[in-house]
C-alpha cells in the first residue's frame, strides 16, 4: 500500500527552502531513469538551453515524487517532469495536513506535455487486471510515479495481488523474464526505450489490456498500436497520465535564488515556446503528442512562466562556444610558419 505519510515527510523537509546567491547559481532538471522518456525529454530541453548558451543539467531520479519533492527541496534545482496525478494524490491530504497543503500552494505547471501510458507487461496467462489477483507484482521503487500510479490503479480495482514489490522496471523486467515475478507496472510514454531495447518472446508475455470504468475518473483512455514492440503483434487499448514539466512559485523579491529561478523559467519557457517546431522534428517522439492547451485539472501556470511566454521576452541568450570561434591547431601552425618564412 502506498504511505503518504513517507511523502508528508519528505515535503515537510523541503519546506526549508535554502538560497543562494548568484554567483552560485546554476539550473537543474529533475528526470527518471537512464532508459526512461522523463530523461529523454529533460536532454532535449537541455539541448535546446544549449543552442541558447544557457546549461541545464539533467538529473536522474526516482520519478515523479522525487522530482516533486527535488523541486522543492534540492538546491538549484527549478524543474522536475511529473505525472499529474501526483498533485491530485497530494491534494487529497490538504484538509488534514497544513504543510501538505503549503507545499503543494507553491507548485506550478510549466506546461503539460504528453500522456504516458501505463504499461502491465506480465505474463501470457493472465488476461487482464483482475488477474493479478493473488500475484507477485512489481508496483515501481518508493518515491516514483510508476509506484504511486500502480498503487492507485490496485486500490481502485481493488485487485489483491500476493506481493507488491518496490522494484523499478529496469530490475523488474530481468525478472520477470526469470519467472520470478508475473507482472510489472511501468509508466512510461511509448514507445518506451526499455521495451524497444530487450528480447521480449510475445509468446510468454504481453501488455495487459486497461479498460475498467472505474479508471477513467482518472486516466485517460489511450492505445498502443500493434507493432509499437517486437513482442506486441496487436493494438492493446490501455490509459494514461498527463506528463508536465513543473517548476515553482518563485518570489522576485525574496531573494537572489529566486530572482535567478525565476528567470531561469522564463528563458527556459520562452525557449521551449519559440522552439516547439524544432523540438518536435528532432526531439523524443513524445513532443509529436504535446499539446499545450491541455493543461491538467488543479494545475497553475506560475508567474514566471507566463512572464517567459510575453511576446516581447527575449531570453539572454549567447552564442555558444564552436570550433569557428577558436582557431584550429593546425591553421595556427600555418599561420606560425608563413610567419618564420618572412622573415627568412
Amino acid at each position: 500500500m502506498f504511505r503518504p505519510g513517507l511523502v508528508a515527510a519528505a515535503i515537510v523537509a523541503a519546506l526549508s527552502f535554502d538560497t543562494v546567491s548568484a554567483a552560485d547559481f546554476e539550473k537543474n532538471i529533475m528526470t527518471g531513469g537512464p532508459q526512461g522518456t522523463y530523461i529523454q525529454i529533460g536532454r532535449d530541453v537541455a539541448a535546446l538551453g544549449k543552442s541558447c548558451g544557457l546549461t541545464l543539467n539533467v538529473q536522474q531520479s526516482a520519478g515523479s515524487l522525487e522530482n516533486f519533492v527535488g523541486v522543492r527541496n534540492r538546491r538549484n534545482t527549478q524543474f522536475g517532469i511529473v505525472q499529474s496525478d501526483v498533485l491530485e494524490y497530494l491534494k487529497t491530504f490538504e484538509a488534514n495536513d497544513p504543510e501538505v497543503q503549503q507545499a503543494v500552494r507553491g507548485v506550478r505547471i510549466m506546461f503539460p506535455l504528453y500522456n504516458e501510458e501505463i504499461h502491465v507487461l506480465a505474463r501470457a496467462d493472465i488476461k487482464d487486471m483482475e488477474g493479478l489477483d493473488g500475484k507477485k507484482v512489481a508496483v515501481g521503487v518508493k518515491d516514483s510515479g510508476t509506484f504511486l500510479t500502480s498503487s492507485l490503479i490496485l486500490d481502485i480495482l481493488q485487485v489483491k495481488t500476493g506481493e507488491r514489490v518496490p522494484l523499478n522496471p529496469d530490475a523488474a523486467l530481468p525478472k520477470l523474464l526469470a519467472g520470478e515475478i508475473d507482472a510489472f507496472f511501468y509508466v512510461a510514454g511509448a514507445p518506451a526505450a526499455l521495451f524497444k531495447n530487450n528480447p521480449i518472446d510475445g509468446a510468454k508475455f504481453h501488455l495487459l489490456p486497461i479498460t475498467e470504468a472505474p479508471l477513467l475518473a482518472t486516466y485517460t483512455p489511450s492505445r498502443i498500436d500493434g507493432g509499437t514492440y517486437s513482442f506486441q503483434k496487436e493494438p492493446v487499448d490501455l490509459i494514461a497520465v498527463k506528463a508536465v514539466m513543473m517548476t515553482y512559485d518563485y518570489d522576485t523579491k525574496r531573494n537572489a535564488y529566486q530572482r535567478e529561478s525565476c528567470k531561469a523559467v522564463s528563458e527556459f519557457s520562452s525557449l521551449i515556446l519559440n522552439n516547439l517546431d524544432k523540438l518536435q522534428a528532432t526531439g523524443h517522439p513524445k513532443w509529436k503528442d504535446v499539446d499545450l492547451t491541455a493543461l491538467p485539472p488543479g494545475w497553475q501556470v506560475g508567474v514566471c512562466v507566463k512572464a517567459g511566454m510575453a511576446l516581447d521576452y527575449n531570453p539572454a541568450c549567447k552564442a555558444p562556444e564552436t570550433a569557428t570561434q577558436q582557431p584550429d591547431g593546425n591553421e595556427e601552425y600555418l599561420n606560425l610558419l608563413k610567419e618564420r618564412l618572412k622573415k627568412k
